[in-house]
């Protein structure tokens, strides 16, 4: 078989063309949310990660099954919010901001992950940053206990 000049670079741009679209493919950021189909402010929160270039998927589930999914994956009760996302290895409990998520997955600290316990008004998908409440975004290490990732400031 005879390789052309042609062949070899046709066969060239399809690699160039190939390994640029594999690098996208590894660069996208992909999260895995548990939620509750009736609620807005993680529709809301869905929203602001995929502006922010994550791919998310979400599966529906409310009541006793999402809280039995927070705590058997780590997520201490007094740390629990409205919704879970689940991205390489992290648990992301609530309304996590995602310069945090992006922290966490650069840094990899030994955790189960971030949360935003409760529902604070201005955090993502919660209201306007603008006239948002001061609040913290907890480190949950393995063992269960906690400590300050990031804080954010009343505005």
């Amino acid at each position: 078989m005879t390789l052309t000049r042609r062949a070899m670079m046709a066969s060239a741009a399809s690699f160039a063309a190939a390994t640029a679209t594999a690098g996208l493919a590894q660069d996208a950021l992909s999260i895995h949310v548990l939620k509750d189909p009736n609620c807005g402010c993680c529709t809301a929160w869905i929203k602001i990660l995929r502006e922010d270039g994550f791919t998310v998927t979400t599966e529906r589930s409310f009541g006793t099954l999402l809280i039995r999914h927070k705590l058997d994956n780590g997520i201490p009760q007094k740390m629990t919010s409205c919704h879970t996302g689940e991205i390489e290895g992290y648990m992301i409990e609530g309304h996590v901001p995602t310069a945090d998520i992006r922290r966490l997955l650069a840094e990899r600290p030994e955790a189960v992950g971030l949360a935003v316990p409760g529902m604070p008004y201005g955090s993502p998908g919660m209201g306007p940053v603008d006239a948002r409440e001061a609040y913290d975004v907890f480190l949950i290490r393995k063992d269960g206990s906690t400590e300050v990732f990031s804080s954010y400031e009343a505005a």
